[in-house]
């Protein structure tokens, strides 16, 4: 529904609020204040009813209540002393005064489509970015910019993405979000629009839950026109690093909520995803018995067998094992098994090419090449760019090493694994003899994630190197709580170190830092 009022649209089915050809940006609760209000608007609204229809019931105080009218009075050009959409009636309530013209939303005319079955992954649909520049010739940027983001999006492995053709459908027609999800059969919805102001562009973007029409990532890219294709690779890059763990995490969620699974293996899957991100070693083991569920329902599902792997190599490198091995000779039976199920999917590829370069002594070789062939399915992946940066700089290619580890920090600055880039970063100031940048780098890591025990070891090492070797040692105390079974025998026979001369300051602060032998 389109209520038309003033010089202004509120666009029920889009969830927008239009003066000409601008949205003026919205809180949620004041839209369904604002939308409440003018659809009741032939009688006075309550304070209770208010209470009841936008906060379900929830007791808010006096002061939230009057910020939120008071935001749609400013939304609409009104004003607490003017009253003139938005009126109070003292010990009444609340009712909105202004002329409204109503207006059917165009797709009703349409047949509605049959729903789309949605596939077993997760998916997403790219609607058409709407030119907000009242210039029809920007129209191409707006479409190119969409497309663009299709196709990087469709090179992320585990996610299915609806095609151009399908969701440019929806172009110039105001849609319900809901409605696009069930219609397409996708989960997620990214919508964006570009205005453009002289020379200079602005585009935005949000990536929506398409059954509930929650807003779950949004962000805003500013450019100069003098290189339209260069601020297209730019958005398209920071929009894909955005939404590849959004909708990982968003998926998570969805699970942890009771939301009925579409298969029990995924299922398990995405329990195992939670458990690892948790990373501790109780949790990356709850992480396994779930993968070895799903592998038990499905032996060819790549994406559990692949996990499964890398959550060996990553009890392997943490020191979470025991001192029985048998796992390294099972972990790299399920590297080898998940390239073999899946040779070009981008996540199976990295996991397996990380799996192989910690627990495979003569096959260790073969990682920079998976590592390479995990980039050239999706470029965009901060995990195999950090990883793959990180085993560069151990083989001794730090130039190239640290340019993947900067372009994954780049893509995603926000990255909830950025501890993970924070500490490759800091093995690339270790390999270079920068032991201050060493201890920046991996503070910075442990201030997100204090039983990375990658950091926590690069960190007495640096120390070690600038004298401190008082604070080196207590750091190593943290470490062996880490890693209890921690010996410096122990730490080289599991951890690979081509670099001899890395390798000899390793030992060498390890044992200054008061490491057992």
């Amino acid at each position: 529904m389109l209520y038309c009022f003033s010089d202004f649209v509120l666009d029920t089915g889009r969830r927008e609020l239009r003066r000409g050809g601008d949205r003026i940006p919205l809180e949620p609760q004041v839209f369904d204040l604002l939308e409440f209000l003018i659809r009741t608007r032939e009688r006075v609204v309550s304070r209770d009813e208010l209470l009841d229809t936008i906060w379900h019931g929830r007791t808010v105080s006096d002061a939230t209540l009057s910020s939120r009218v008071n935001a749609a009075r400013s939304a609409i050009g009104d004003s607490g002393e003017a009253q003139r959409l938005i009126r109070t009636l003292p010990r009444k309530g609340i009712r909105f005064v202004g002329e409204v013209r109503e207006a059917e939303d165009p797709d009703r005319s349409l047949p509605p489509a049959p729903p789309s079955v949605k596939p077993e992954q997760p998916s997403i649909a790219v609607l058409p970015f709407t030119n907000m520049s009242g210039d029809g010739e920007q129209d191409f940027f707006a479409d190119g910019m969409a497309e663009d983001i299709i196709t990087a999006l469709s090179r992320c492995s585990g996610l299915f993405v609806v095609a151009r053709n399908s969701s440019f459908i929806y172009k110039g027609r105001p849609v319900d979000i809901r409605e696009v999800g069930r219609e397409l059969g996708v989960d997620y919805v990214l919508e964006g629009s570009v205005r453009r102001g002289g020379n200079r562009l602005r585009i935005t973007g949000q990536l929506i839950d398409a059954a509930s029409g929650r807003h779950l990532w949004a962000d805003r890219f500013d450019g100069d026109l003098s290189d339209v294709f260069d601020l297209q690779d730019r958005i398209t890059e920071s929009v894909v690093a955005a939404i590849e763990p959004t909708v990982q995490f968003a998926e998570m969620a969805r699970q942890k909520s009771g939301r009925p699974a579409r298969l029990e293996a995924y299922d398990l899957l995405l329990r195992a995803y939670r458990f690892e991100h948790e990373f501790t070693a109780d949790s990356t083991a709850s992480a396994l018995a779930c993968l070895d569920q799903a592998i038990a329902i499905d032996p060819s599902y790549a994406p559990a067998v692949a996990m499964a792997a890398y959550c060996h190599a990553l009890r392997h490198f943490q020191g979470w094992i025991s001192p029985d091995h048998s796992y390294l000779a099972e972990g790299l039976a399920l590297t080898w098994r998940a390239v073999e199920l899946a040779p070009n999917d981008a996540q199976v590829l990295w996991m397996a090419a990380f799996a192989i370069w910690n627990m495979s002594e003569d096959k260790r070789d073969a990682a920079p090449e998976l590592f390479a062939r995990s980039l050239s399915v999706n470029p965009n992946s901060v995990m195999a760019l950090t990883l793959g940066g990180w085993i560069e700089i151990m083989r001794g290619n730090q130039g190239s090493g640290r340019t993947m580890i900067e372009r994954a920090q780049r893509l995603s600055p926000r990255d909830p694994r950025g501890w993970l880039t924070s500490g490759a970063m800091a093995i690339a100031a270790l390999a270079d003899g920068n032991y201050p940048d060493a201890v920046q780098w991996a503070e910075r890591a442990l201030t997100q994630n204090r039983r990375f025990a990658v950091a926590l070891r690069v960190l007495i090492v640096a120390l070690v190197k600038l004298g401190q070797n008082g604070k080196a040692a207590t750091v190593a105390v943290e470490l062996l709580d880490v890693e209890p079974e921690l010996t410096i025998a122990g730490f080289f026979k599991r951890i690979p170190f081509p670099r001899e001369t890395m390798a000899a300051s390793y030992a060498e602060a390890l044992r200054a830092a008061g490491v057992p032998e």
